[in-house]
């Protein structure tokens, strides 16, 4: 399973642990990934998704999940994500003509 949010795309950094003596080893920060299930209004389901905690306060800053997928490219979401942007859009559309 790859350390990536799947809604943000953020991963994992790369930087030295730095000693008293100042010797440099290699290192990495990875994001810190929670499973959540986040309920998306549209669909009326919920959808369990591996989601950093900077994502999710994201998520909830923009007004719910539904949101923040319609308003984020697709470059930065994870294939999972792209596909319920892509039903999300689908059945907001379907709500609009009817």
């Amino acid at each position: 399973m790859s350390r990536i949010c799947e809604l943000t795309g953020k991963g994992r950094l790369v930087g030295n642990n730095v000693s008293h003596a100042n010797n440099k080893t290699k290192r990495t920060f990875l994001p810190n990934l929670q499973n959540v299930t986040l309920i998306s209004d549209a669909l009326g389901r919920g959808i369990k998704l591996r989601v950093s905690m900077s994502g999710l306060r994201s998520v909830e800053h923009v007004g719910g999940l539904d949101n923040w997928l319609l308003k984020t490219s697709d470059d930065k979401l994870s294939l999972n994500a792209r596909r319920l942007k892509r039903e999300i859009a689908k059945k907001q559309a379907e709500t609009a003509a009817a």
